[in-house]
């Protein structure tokens, strides 16, 4: 899942500081699971922002509301219902949400409530850790589903850079060694033959570095 973290109040408040009817809007989707922006952390943000704009000085009306999800149009129509009501939008979903909300809302202002971090799953309670970066070209059935990509501060393609000591990484000694973890678990697996093979130099173009990527189902396009 996408995983955000909320940005700074003062950040927020100095957003909105010349509107005067503003809406919270919740996503129900990835950033409830992580608790950065589902419908408790919006009702949350918008009494906050209330005091913020208050402390400042400032008067304004704020409310809050949620949708399924930001990033999908067969649960984004709702936003419809908000047009022309509000000053601002701001948004506690992940980018993708705020990018569609402006999209379909041209004329209004939408902020984000979020910093958006990475894709990553929980590793324990109130703690997640980046598993993914979306590169477009899945390597895991070559590293024994562990992503060097995004697991590795190096994203190195073709084992460890020479720097771990002990399985921990060179540029930061607290997250463990993908590449010894890769290189252990293709033991375990019976696998560590295919590791002498060495990978080709990786094409980024898949990567977002041609610019924002699209993908077309032709068999669910209309």
């Amino acid at each position: 899942m996408i995983i955000a973290e909320r940005k700074p109040l003062a950040e927020i408040v100095e957003m909105v500081q010349d509107c005067k009817k503003i809406l919270v809007l919740a996503c129900r989707g990835c950033v409830t699971v992580c608790s950065a922006g589902g419908e408790r952390e919006a009702e949350i943000l918008a009494s906050l922002i209330r005091l913020g704009l208050k402390k400042a000085g400032k008067k304004a009306e704020v409310f809050d509301a949620s949708l399924v999800r930001q990033c999908d149009r067969e649960y984004i129509d709702g936003i419809d219902q908000f047009k022309g009501k509000y000053d601002a939008i701001v948004s506690t979903a992940c980018g993708v949400g705020v990018n569609f909300i402006a999209n379909l809302r041209p004329d209004d202002n939408v902020f984000p409530a979020l910093n958006t971090t990475f894709f990553g799953g929980s590793a324990e309670q109130g703690v997640w850790s980046e598993q993914c970066a979306g590169c477009g070209d899945c390597v895991l059935h070559l590293t024994g589903g562990l992503c060097p990509v995004a697991r590795c501060a190096k994203s190195l393609m073709n084992g460890p850079c020479g720097g771990s000591v002990d399985g921990r990484c060179e540029i930061n000694p607290e997250v463990d060694c993908v590449w010894q973890m890769i290189y252990d678990r293709m033991g375990r697996l019976d696998r560590q033959q295919e590791m002498t093979r060495a990978a080709p130099i990786r094409d980024w173009s898949s990567a977002g570095h041609g610019g924002p990527r699209k993908q077309i189902r032709e068999d669910l396009s209309v």
